[in-house]
């Protein structure tokens, strides 16, 4: 089992969701964040004056799979938020060790 954790642009999580649904991959968290990359944040007007905002808002999806669909996951994720524009984002991956469902007590690849 693998936890991928993928920092990609807000208006990409429709279609990272719907792929990895077209997948069987059902289950995912995403928060909300900021941050900057090579772009370096960005600048915006307020009252006449510009300023620059060093954070860009962004959004953490974590989605823990099965060892046979990681490639497949990261190919649905990483095709669907791409743009070719600076700050489409980044995905790292990490094995899991324990997976439990508290409600069930399921354990390991039958809790995902």
């Amino acid at each position: 089992m693998h936890m991928i954790e993928v920092i990609i642009k807000p208006a990409a999580l429709p279609a990272v969701k719907a792929k990895l649904s077209s997948l069987g991959i059902l289950g995912c968290t995403a928060l909300e964040c900021k941050g900057y990359g090579k772009q370096k944040g960005h600048t915006e007007r307020y009252r006449g004056g510009r300023m620059d905002v060093g954070f860009v808002p962004k959004v953490l999806l974590k989605v823990a799979v099965k060892d046979e669909d990681l490639d497949k996951a990261i190919d649905a994720i990483t095709s669907a938020a791409r743009t070719g524009q600076v700050g489409d984002g980044k995905l790292f991956t990490y094995p899991l060790t324990k997976v439990v469902r508290i409600r069930t007590g399921e354990k390991d690849q039958d809790a995902l």
